[in-house]
């Protein structure tokens, strides 16, 4: 069975086939993964199987999971990795691997533009590339980017940047270095990935991005992270603090609510209720975070959630299709 030709032969709690749009989907391109293997590794703890994806691999899935489209991009270390010369090449030839995948499955296939953060130039450069000759469908950027978060004042060329071109930004998770490698036999994608997604939140309240660049449309991966169950604190202590309070002068809240989320990895009842407590449902979007998670938990998980069908299926396409709408029928 071919992606053009979906069922949900894998998933239960519906009946229909509801044509996901997967905003969480990774893609390790051959000449990528010869170059970053050992990180890639470091990251997986030694899962050797995720370097085992190709296209058909996850097409595959896609028929299998009801996933009409997917929106492809890097898995962590992106595009930063050995200094900034590797890391364009890294960009460079991930962009264009990605934007083939697109051109020849336009329909099935979307990408996320992997930018070389922390370095400015190269990213501004990379930007231009993607979007005015790759037609990119948004950009990939980090959590951090080694003793830095993407708030910070160095980084405003490039927000500035994305938001003149109004782009979606796909904000993944990492390992701050500060905290890699803190629990034996814990890997940091278990804790610190989920937490360092709200510390990078935190870093664009604080840097003013959010109020500043208001036209980039943010998605953040796990149901957030941590930041649902903290942002009541997140909230307070920016109220109480005037010089930090000016650089949201909507409100911390207002700033959280037009954020969006996918909801990779994250479909138990207490992560989907957290979030959902906190932001409208229109925010929030549907991920897998495949091949370094199955598919099959999260879609079961989103299927068998106690939601009305129009929200069910706000998630899995609905909402996506206003940030893609060239992925609509």
């Amino acid at each position: 069975m071919v992606a053009g030709s979906l069922s949900l032969a894998g998933s239960t709690g519906r009946n229909s086939n509801p044509r996901r749009i997967d905003v969480h989907h990774h893609m390790l391109p051959p000449e990528y993964v010869s170059l970053t293997r050992d990180r890639i590794l470091e990251i997986t703890s030694g899962d050797i199987a995720v370097l085992n994806w190709t296209p058909e691999r996850t097409m595959e899935q896609m028929s299998e999971f009801g996933i009409a489209t997917s929106i492809l991009s890097l898995p962590v270390p992106g595009a930063w990795h050995e200094g900034k010369q590797n890391s364009r090449k890294l960009a460079r030839i991930s962009n264009e691997y990605g934007a083939r995948l697109a051109k020849d499955h336009p329909k099935v296939f979307g990408l996320f533009a992997a930018l070389p953060l922390p370095d400015v130039d190269g990213s501004l450069a990379e930007i231009e590339y993607a979007f005015d000759t790759l037609h990119a469908d948004g950009a990939y950027l980090q959590t951090s980017y080694d003793d830095k978060w993407p708030g910070d004042p160095a980084f405003a060329p490039v927000f500035d940047e994305l938001n003149r071109r109004k782009s979606v930004v796909f904000v993944h998770p990492t390992e701050p270095v500060c905290c890699a490698n803190l629990m034996p036999e814990i890997p940091s994608n278990v804790v610190e990935f989920v937490f360092d997604t709200t510390r990078a939140i935190v870093s664009f309240l604080a840097g003013g991005t959010f109020a500043r660049c208001r036209d980039i449309r943010f998605i953040f991966c796990h149901s957030g992270g941590t930041m649902p169950v903290l942002a009541a604190r997140i909230n307070g202590f920016f109220q109480a603090r005037k010089s930090l309070a000016s650089r949201v002068p909507n409100g911390v809240l207002h700033e959280l609510r037009k954020l969006h989320y996918d909801i990779a990895n994250a479909t138990s009842a207490p992560s989907l209720a957290a979030l959902m407590s906190l932001v409208p449902t229109s925010q929030i979007v549907w991920g897998s975070d495949f091949p370094y998670r199955q598919v099959g938990p999260t879609a079961t998980g989103w299927d068998n959630y106690q939601v009305s069908r129009e929200i069910w299926q706000a998630v899995n396409r609905d909402n996506a299709l206003k940030l893609f709408p060239r992925f609509g029928a």
